[in-house]
């Protein structure tokens, strides 16, 4: 333990180690704690040392410091609970509601402790289980576990359903420049994962911290829909939050006749707009709006009324959620990303002009905004459509952006648009967020295929039995008819379901009957084995991930 020691007496806060010192720390706890320590994770904090370690298929952490410094009267804390005092903690500067200022502050949940003698110096080790207190102490030590607003910095979502993505999908981030929302998930995800806010936020900072990734990380609390949502997820710790008023967007209005364009407009809530319908009509009717780079947007009576009409309610939603956001989180930093890409029908360039003018001014603050792209964004699968009209368009997106932002143009449902990243990365610059979910668990199942056939074809099976189900809220094209059946492959070919489009959306689709089936005695019918699996091949996963996820943030890569 003489590297250890050395690191204890020589810094009493917290700064960065080199690889070898990390290294030879490891190799260290190694020998003495008898775990697999994750060499990137070692750390110092405060005076200690913090280190990740698996002990068996669980992962615990593990702490060393001087005797005395994993005291017994303090605990780390989340939520609104106030943590119990001390004289220490009192001396310093308050920590925000329920988090403890002060080295280990979850020094009481560390049961597992010995004194070990080093050159007739006593150190003390610990171990303590991951989960969310601990997660939050650790939050709270190093600044690097815990997420950061963006900005307008390039970015891309990681949606993880399984919570053990992460260190892959850094692996796939890292040196593209590109800063990685490593927890990410909506509350729709969360209630067909049975995972909840903290989880994903706590599963994040594991990951963030057994990779040892200290570039800074986003946390995106997607398609909220509710106040309830944002509560929930604020929290957890979450840091950008993308509200959702598609349930507010009327897509009829796309083929209204005159007449109920003029009776539709005449309902809009003007008083909630606060406006009136001839100041709202005044303030576009007849008025050309220029854009960056010399593209202008009009509106004639009839694309006003149909995106008034089309639009209207979803600003006020979106106005309500962000003032109760803003009123919630106080003097805390925060970002917001608007949604409107779950709509039947695309976003047109005046639509978009309309809904960024309203927002901003009825004083809405954003970093990105997503809307209904011309074309297909299908789960799953690469982009179905004209890719001259999407670029055409997506010009002219990109242009309203800056014109009425600067904010990013975000990509829902990016996962496997090959064909569209080029596009999207050459006219966006800095302003594009690309938001990843539902490939990563088809990837996780790609392991699966490798190393236990015998579950991939189990859950193969259960999918074509969920299907005509689970699509309900989907909008895919997936032909079940044109996928194996997993009796008509041999292990080797099994994989190639998850080569062709129909197999990948089978296979999507089901995901939340595959995680949360259970037995008859109430055991889970897939997801205990699917995850010990992922643990047990935990290198297999990453590689897989890195590889897959890596070629969608390469053509963002600066």
């Amino acid at each position: 333990m003489r590297t250890i020691k050395g690191l204890l007496v020589s810094a009493a806060g917290t700064q960065g180690l080199s690889r070898q010192q990390q290294a030879a720390a490891a190799r260290e706890l190694i020998r003495t704690a008898g775990l697999a320590v994750y060499e990137a994770s070692v750390s110092q904090a405060e005076g200690a040392l913090l280190a990740l370690a698996r002990d068996g298929r669980a992962r615990r952490l593990v702490v060393v410091a001087e005797p005395g410094g994993m005291p017994n009267d303090r605990v780390g804390l989340c939520g609104n609970k106030e943590p119990r005092a001390s004289a220490r903690a009192a001396a310093r500067p308050p920590a925000g509601p329920g988090i403890v200022h002060g080295h280990l502050a979850f020094g009481p949940l560390i049961r597992d402790r010995h004194r070990i003698d080093v050159d007739n110096t006593a150190l003390e080790l610990g171990t303590l289980p991951v989960g969310h207190e601990a997660a939050c102490g650790l939050r709270q030590l190093l600044a690097w576990t815990a997420p950061q607003v963006v900005g307008l910095r390039r970015s891309v979502g990681l949606g993880d359903r399984l919570g053990l993505a992460t260190p892959g999908h850094l692996r796939a981030v890292q040196g593209s420049g590109c800063v990685p929302f490593p927890a990410q998930q909506s509350i729709r995800e969360m209630t067909r994962t049975r995972r909840t806010p903290e989880q994903v936020m706590d599963d994040a900072t594991w990951g963030v911290f057994q990779a040892g990734w200290r570039e800074g990380f986003g946390s995106d609390a997607d398609h909220l829909k509710e106040p309830a949502d944002i509560d929930a997820t604020d929290a957890a710790g979450f840091t950008m939050f993308t509200i959702d008023p598609g349930d507010h967007v009327r897509s009829d209005a796309d083929t209204m006749g005159g007449a109920s364009l003029s009776s539709g407009t005449d309902a809009l809530p003007w008083a909630e707009l606060e406006t009136s319908a001839a100041d709202f009509r005044k303030a576009y009717l007849g008025r050309s709006f220029a854009l960056d780079g010399g593209e202008t947007v009009t509106f004639n009576q009839e694309t006003l009324a149909r995106a008034a009409i089309k639009y209207g309610s979803a600003i006020v939603h979106t106005v309500r959620m962000f003032r109760h956001l803003k009123d919630r989180r106080g003097s805390r930093p925060f970002e917001l990303e608007v949604s409107v890409d779950e709509t039947a029908t695309p976003t047109t360039v005046p639509e978009h002009y309309l809904i960024a003018a309203e927002l901003k001014r009825l004083g809405v603050e954003w970093v990105s905004l997503a809307p209904r792209f011309t074309g297909e964004f299908e789960k799953g699968i690469d982009y179905k459509g004209d890719l001259g009209a999407f670029e055409e368009s997506y010009v002219q997106h990109i242009a309203i952006a800056r014109t009425l932002g600067p904010y990013k143009l975000s990509l829902h449902s990016g996962s496997d648009k090959f064909s569209v990243y080029p596009i999207a990365a050459r006219l966006s610059g800095e302003l594009v967020h690309l938001k990843t979910a539902g490939t990563s668990y088809l990837e996780a199942l790609r392991v699966a295929a490798r190393k236990r056939p015998g579950l991939f074809r189990r859950i193969l099976q259960f999918a074509f039995e969920r299907f005509d189900e689970d699509k309900a809220s989907y909008h895919i094209s997936a032909r079940i008819a044109a996928v194996p059946h997993p009796h008509a492959l041999q292990d080797r070919e099994l994989e190639t379901v998850l080569d062709g489009n129909d197999g990948r959306q089978l296979l999507h689709v089901t995901y939340g009957s595959v995680l949360t089936w259970e037995n008859d005695d109430g055991t889970y019918k897939f997801r205990d084995e699917l995850l010990e699996m992922l643990i047990d091949d935990e290198e297999e996963h990453y590689t897989v991930l890195a590889e897959h996820l890596g070629k969608h943030v390469q053509p963002f890569a600066r």
